[in-house]
């Protein structure tokens, strides 16, 4: 499965990273880094429509602040 732009990591709030996206995701989606390595899934959307936001629930190996400012991706 291709894997899409989901936007990039703005910041980290209680345990979450909260992503400014490109395109409207659905919640559950899978959410990977450049290498393909995942990251976590989308557990809410949020904001104005013509600049949404979206929450990443992290797996456990990932750590947050390494997140910050990078690219992420679903498949």
């Amino acid at each position: 499965m291709p894997m899409e732009r989901l936007g990039t990591t703005n910041r980290i709030a209680q345990g979450l990273a909260v992503v400014r996206v490109d395109d409207l995701p659905d919640i559950g989606t899978e959410v990977v880094d450049d290498q393909l390595e995942p990251v976590g899934t989308v557990v809410d959307v949020f904001g104005p429509v013509t600049a949404p936001f979206a929450t990443v629930s992290p797996v456990e190996s990932r750590r947050l602040p390494s997140l910050l400012g990078e690219p992420l991706y679903v498949r």
